[in-house]
């Protein structure tokens, strides 16, 4: 899925391959997310297919597909440079050098050519090396002789060099990386993917093609999506249940892509028949669709927003009614007292809910990838390239977790306050200039609110505490924030809460420990001493008076000494945070503000007593 599905390059043991789309797979376990699905406008998905365990050297062709690339490869030794074909391959051996002793591994050249629209392919090092060549020599030269050399003498590409074996024209890597440094020397892009053939699925490619590393950042950028599994309420709407039996249909996707078609009404009467509803119920999805389709800006679509069924789920005032064998929640009492002291009482008055998932189902699917750019999706390769895909690569986990909503009344009055207002409204700014726009929009819905800002800094923070005291390392767990927009006049409640689970589960789906830090006592020891820890970070006071920080100053007081979490932990890649919206500061008044305040009263009248 991440950070080596369709179009990631993966390195084993010196070796440097890049995985096929999914057209390449044999088989799959179909893997259930109906509401995945129907967000994705696809027809299911598939679990990458594994080969058996000891299985290995009879069965062959089975899992996903991985060709080797980059495919000019260097003798370590000799320096001399070979384009490896598949002919070359032999099953369970590595490219080896045939011309030296030894016979060396052979390594793979580290620069590759990439274009905005995804596409990548070798360099052409035979071009580069004859760039500068005579006339006579660069026209008669055809071998593909060459040779990758260093130089001690200096340290950067320049001491880099490819040269020709036969003829002797040479040139250094220096300007390699340089944006139109091919461009300048003749070479387009290729218009194809490394698994691809160059001849029937080329395609014309007008992107000017860059040099990057092989091993760069912004090489890959895979669009995963993902969806808590929760089952539709016993008691609930019986034309929701339907509507999905519908729009999870096989057949739905082809007649909603031309529902005024000549084959629209067999399909609608199959469809209706398969599924024993009405045909004018499926005509009415159907116009509902369309207008959804056609209405909605980027961001806003309910449909598309899976927080809104897990949010009804996790605040559902009979859980029993939402549990189910994949999805079991049970709500959890704080264990209030009167004695409590101030700081207890207050933090409890902030907590409306605490929900422990002692068993939950996590599907993650793989849309496409992009490269160079991030966030952008008009330039989105599909998992299949070729074709529309009708199903999507899939994983699925389980887990346990941990949901807190705080008190939405206390929650609209602190984020009314115009000191907070203004404060978010900069992070605000910040977001509509941001290449990232668009994939934190679906998350935080068409206006950044300063609820999402606070309650995301929460999450971070909470990952951080659990990793020292539930038995999880913070890399897996994962967030889950719930503090979404909504369109003016949205008939969907407001969120206010966070739900922090495991994302590498084993089959089974827990070892307790994030359910045993949901239970009292502990929940509030946690949150108390997060709130303790948010008040200071070592890269004080650069990092608290920050305005802004990371790409795009998307963050403020928030760095990796404090806040920051690994990339599998964060659902939108560690932007938006800010720890003075929790604990607040001389600027604005942060929303736990009064429970840390009153936990210093005590800890000084506790110091001050006989």
């Amino acid at each position: 899925m991440s950070p080596f599905g369709v179009g990631g390059i993966i390195d084993l043991r010196g070796e440097s391959f890049v995985a096929a789309d999914a057209r390449s797979w044999r088989r799959g376990e179909v893997v259930e997310s109906p509401r995945l699905a129907r967000k994705l406008d696809v027809a299911g998905f598939r679990a990458a297919p594994a080969i058996p365990a000891g299985k290995a050297q009879y069965v062959s062709r089975i899992g996903p597909v991985y060709v080797r690339f980059p495919r000019w490869l260097f003798c370590p030794k000799c320096r001399r440079m070979t384009y490896w074909i598949a002919e070359h391959e032999e099953r369970d051996k590595a490219p080896r050098c045939g011309r030296c002793s030894d016979s060396p591994q052979l390594a793979p050249m580290r620069f590759v050519q990439v274009c905005r629209d995804g596409h990548m392919a070798d360099i052409d090092w035979r071009r580069w090396a004859h760039w500068q060549a005579e006339g006579h020599e660069r026209r008669q030269c055809q071998v593909r002789q060459l040779t990758f050399t260093t130089s001690p003498d200096s340290s950067g590409l320049d001491a880099l060099r490819v040269d020709c074996f036969a003829c002797g024209a040479g040139q250094t890597l220096e300007g390699v990386t340089d944006k139109n440094a091919l461009l300048r020397r003749g070479t387009s892009c290729s218009g194809t993917h490394p698994w691809q053939d160059a001849g029937d699925e080329r395609i014309d490619c007008e992107e000017t093609p860059r040099v990057i590393q092989r091993g760069a950042s912004n090489v890959y950028f895979p669009v995963v999506h993902s969806a808590i599994e929760i089952p539709l309420p016993e008691d609930g709407d019986e034309d929701e249940a339907d509507a999905l039996k519908v729009t999870s249909h096989a057949l739905w996707r082809r007649v909603a892509g031309a529902p005024d078609g000549p084959a629209a009404g067999t399909l609608i009467e199959y469809i209706a028949e398969d599924c024993e509803v009405d045909e004018e119920f499926v005509r009415k999805l159907l116009h509902e669709d369309a207008i959804d389709r056609s209405a909605a800006p980027a961001g806003t679509n309910a449909k598309d927003d899976l927080s809104i069924g897990e949010w009804a789920a996790f605040t559902s005032h009979d859980p029993e009614s939402v549990s189910s064998r994949e999805f079991r929640i049970a709500q959890v009492s704080l264990d209030s007292k009167p004695d409590d002291p101030p700081s207890v009482s207050l933090l409890h008055q902030r907590i409306e809910r605490v929900v422990a998932a002692t068993r939950i189902r996590e599907v993650r699917a793989l849309e496409g990838f992009t490269r160079i750019e991030a966030d952008d999706r008009d330039r989105l390769v599909s998992v299949n390239p070729v074709a529309r895909a009708e199903w999507l690569p899939a994983v699925e986990s389980y887990g346990e977790g941990i949901f807190i909503a705080l008190d939405d009344d206390a929650l609209r009055a602190w984020e009314n306050s115009p000191g907070v207002r203004d404060w978010v409204g900069h992070m605000e700014t910040n977001l509509g200039s941001s290449f990232q726009e668009n994939r934190c929009r679906e998350r935080t819905g068409p206006r950044l609110l300063p609820r999402y800002v606070m309650l995301h800094t929460l999450a971070h923070q909470l990952i951080r505490q659990l990793s020292y005291e539930s038995g999880y390392n913070a890399a897996s767990l994962r967030e889950r924030v719930y503090a979404r927009s909504h369109a003016p006049g949205s008939p969907h409640p407001a969120q206010s809460g966070v739900f922090v689970y495991t994302a590498a589960g084993d089959s089974e789906g827990t070892l307790g420990g994030l359910v045993r830090q949901g239970q009292p006592p502990h929940l509030t020891d946690t949150l108390v001493r997060l709130l303790e820890s948010a008040q200071w970070c070592s890269q004080d006071p650069l990092c608290s008076d920050s305005t802004g920080r990371s790409l795009a100053n998307l963050n403020r007081a928030a760095c990796h000494a404090c806040t920051l979490l690994p990339e599998t932990s964060c659902e939108i890649g560690n932007v938006l945070l800010d720890r003075t919206l929790l604990i607040g500061d001389g600027q604005v008044e942060g929303f736990f503000r009064p429970v840390i305040a009153a936990a210093l009263e005590e800890s000084a009248a506790a110091v001050e007593a006989p």
